[in-house]
């Protein structure tokens, strides 16, 4: 689904703390345009209702998008100031996203910024739209005003973490060395990976399908995918693979 008005604008705090949004210095709420790019209509939704009420938030949802090619499409068209950025979505992932719309970002007028929202608060999922080049990353369980104070600290230029996350990004800057690839790895798509950590965490299959907003029925498809591409037999053996790897 798309969805796209007009607008414009721009403008320069880490932290994922609330806050009052936009107040210029004149006591007026400035507007942020925004872009949701979520595989999950009622996870848009939801969010549409916590953060859209723009005469109260100052944040203006100006299109939303489900897969890759939908949300270059939208994004392209509206150039909003901030994309709120799904990490796994169809056609390749926000990773994906990001490199289609490196020159939006790299504008010198009215760049585009994004800040990653998933439930997936894995160290590679980070690492990778950082060095994308996302501005931030938040997870699903921040609450409504924090994203809106998220959103604002992006679109002026800043970083903004979930504290637990600003560590992964810390730790993999600091180092000079590349993290080595895993092709085990590598041959899970990115929803499977995300399935398999929950797995190895211990949840339920009921449990996952909530947590990711699918059936009971996908996540049975999903891990039976990752124990064929791994070569495991059971949940079991892919827990200790998975801890193994410190994926846990």
């Amino acid at each position: 689904m798309t969805e796209a008005t007009g607008g414009a604008g721009a403008a320069g705090g880490t932290g994922e703390t609330g806050g009052t949004g936009g107040a210029d210095e004149a006591g007026e709420r400035r507007r942020v345009r925004v872009v949701l790019v979520d595989d999950h209509r009622m996870f848009r939704t939801g969010v549409q209702a916590e953060i859209g009420e723009t005469a109260r938030t100052g944040v203006e949802v100006v299109g939303e998008a489900a897969d890759v090619d939908q949300a270059v499409t939208v994004i392209t068209a509206t150039r909003p100031e901030v994309v709120l950025l799904d990490v796994h979505l169809p056609g390749g992932g926000g990773v994906e996203v990001l490199r289609r719309s490196a020159a939006l970002m790299a504008a010198t007028e009215r760049p585009v910024r994004f800040l990653a929202l998933s439930v997936s608060d894995a160290a590679e999922d980070v690492i990778g739209v950082i060095r994308g080049g996302a501005r931030g990353y938040v997870t699903k369980t921040i609450t409504g005003t924090d994203l809106v104070d998220a959103i604002f600290r992006v679109s002026e230029g800043d970083a903004v973490f979930s504290p637990r996350l600003a560590g992964f990004v810390l730790d993999a800057f600091a180092s000079t060395d590349a993290p080595p690839v895993d092709e085990d790895m590598d041959r899970l798509t990115q929803r499977e990976r995300e399935v398999l950590r929950l797995i190895a965490r211990g949840y339920a299959y009921k449990e996952i399908a909530k947590q990711l907003f699918i059936s009971v029925k996908t996540v049975e498809s999903h891990v039976s995918a990752v124990l064929r591409k791994l070569q495991l037999s059971n949940r079991h053996e892919l827990t200790r693979w998975a801890t193994a790897r410190r994926l846990v």
